[in-house]
C-alpha cells in the first residue's frame, strides 16, 4: 500500500493565492500574492505533490492563470504539481499539461463527457485525476455553481476501468471552513471503487489529518489541505509528521 499523501493546495484567482468559503466566489480571502514563493515553501518541506486549482478557469473555462501555474511549477522544482479547473476538452487537457504539471484534474467533464476522461487517460497514462465535488452527496459542476442529480458513487464507478490515477472527493459544504473533512462520505466512496481516493475540503486540525490517514487501508490515499496552512491552524511540518505517525 503506498504511503498516505499530505498534499498542500494553491487556489488561484486573478493570479493570487486565495481560499473560498464553501466554493463561494463572493467569499474570497487572499492569502498570498506570489504563488511561486508559496510553491517554493511547500517544496522545501518535501511534500509528495502540490494541488493547484485555477478558479478563474473553473468558472469561465478560460485559462487566465497560465503564467501563475508556470510560476508554481518553477517554484516547485522537481516536486510534482497537479492542476484542476476548467479542463473540459482534450485541447484543454493538452494545454494544461503543456504548462509543465505532472497531472491534471478533470471535474465538470467527468460528469458531462466521461469519454473525454477515458481518452485523456489513455493518451496520458497515470496523469489524469477525476475531481468529484459533492454537495449533499450529489456532484456539483461549473466551478461549483451548479449541482447535478448524479450521485457521487455512480459517477466514480464510471471510471473504474479508465486508468485514472486517483479521485479527489471534495465536500463543498466543508471546503474552506476548517470544520473537518467529510471522512464518512470519503471512506464510503473509497469502498465503492478500486481507484485511490483523496479527501479534500474542511481539514482544520492535525487530528483531522490523523483520522484521514487512519483510513489509508480502506482506500483513502491522501488529503488536500488549504486554508488550515494559510491561516496558521497548524504548520506543514507538523502536518507531515502527523500523517507519517498515523
Amino acid at each position: 500500500m503506498p504511503p498516505f499523501e499530505l498534499i498542500p493546495a494553491i487556489d488561484l484567482l486573478e493570479g493570487q493565492c486565495v481560499r473560498l468559503a464553501r466554493g463561494d466566489y463572493d467569499a474570497v480571502t487572499v492569502y498570498e500574492r506570489d504563488p511561486e514563493a508559496v510553491a517554493r515553501r511547500f517544496a522545501e518541506h518535501g511534500v509528495p505533490r502540490i494541488h493547484v486549482v485555477d478558479l478563474d478557469a473553473a468558472k469561465s473555462g478560460r485559462r487566465a492563470n497560465a503564467d501563475a501555474v508556470r510560476a508554481i511549477v518553477r517554484g516547485a522544482g522537481a516536486l510534482p504539481v497537479q492542476l484542476g479547473g476548467g479542463i473540459r476538452s482534450l485541447a484543454d487537457a493538452e494545454e494544461a499539461l503543456g504548462l509543465g504539471v505532472e497531472r491534471i484534474v478533470i471535474g465538470t467533464a467527468a460528469l458531462r463527457d466521461p469519454a473525454l476522461v477515458r481518452e485523456a487517460a489513455a493518451n496520458h497514462p497515470g496523469r489524469v485525476v477525476v475531481g468529484i465535488d459533492a454537495r449533499d452527496g450529489r456532484v456539483a459542476v461549473e466551478g461549483w455553481l451548479e449541482t447535478s442529480d448524479a450521485l457521487v458513487r455512480d459517477v466514480a464507478r464510471r471510471f473504474e476501468d479508465a486508468g485514472v490515477a486517483a479521485l479527489v472527493h471534495t465536500d463543498i459544504a466543508r471546503d474552506g471552513m476548517l470544520t473537518g473533512p467529510n471522512l464518512d462520505a470519503t471512506a464510503e466512496l473509497a469502498g465503492a471503487v478500486t481507484i485511490p481516493v483523496i479527501v479534500s475540503g474542511g481539514v482544520g486540525s492535525l487530528d483531522d489529518l490523523r483520522r484521514a490517514a487512519a483510513l489509508a487501508g480502506r482506500g483513502v490515499a491522501g488529503a488536500i489541505v488549504g486554508r488550515a496552512l494559510y491561516s496558521g491552524a497548524f504548520e506543514l511540518g507538523a502536518a507531515l509528521e502527523a500523517v507519517a505517525c498515523s
